[in-house]
């Protein structure tokens, strides 16, 4: 089976992650994968911001928490987030972004490691607790985000898992 394929169909969501770090050399490569998504236009309006300190990361994780009173909400304890941002005013920043994602998530699978797509930020990044910390990461102000991916190497194995085919071929 091809490779990229033989990823597409493998990758699964991890919410338990080790707390070994991932090397800045993979989280470059995961951020190239990203910026090589399609974009709207080929406007390309989006940032990419990297967080691996952990208490930072836990920072947010409690904020976001905290806004939508989800006591002990700690974004599975990642040891990295890539958070894809995108000019509000961009038409398409939404789209975009999950298409980074997308490649950000296969990337992270192709090198051993683990993801899960974080969405709660979407309607809350400028609520007075995020937005403070979302300026001290430099995501700017006229940005938003549509979803963040929570990366770290994962604590068991993922099992392959047996999906519907909801499709239909019209002939």
């Amino acid at each position: 089976m091809n490779n990229l394929i033989n990823l597409i169909l493998t990758r699964r969501s991890v919410r338990s992650f080790n707390e070994t770090p991932i090397s800045e050399k993979d989280l470059e490569l995961i951020v190239s994968a990203g910026l090589e998504a399609p974009s709207g236009m080929g406007r390309r309006t989006w940032k990419f911001t990297v967080v691996t300190n952990s208490t930072q990361i836990q920072k947010l994780a409690a904020a976001v928490g905290e806004v939508l009173s989800r006591e002990n909400y700690t974004f599975y304890k990642p040891t990295a987030l890539i958070i894809p941002s995108n000019l509000k005013e961009s038409r398409w920043g939404q789209e975009d972004n999950a298409c980074a994602l997308q490649n950000i998530f296969l990337a992270s699978h192709a090198l051993g490691i683990g993801s899960v797509w974080i969405n709660q930020l979407k309607d809350i990044c400028d609520h007075e607790k995020i937005r403070p910390i979302l300026n001290s990461f430099e995501i700017p102000e006229d940005h938003t985000l549509s979803g963040i991916a929570a990366l770290g190497y994962p604590k068991e194995k993922i099992e392959p898992v047996k999906r519907n085919s909801p499709t239909h071929f019209v002939r």
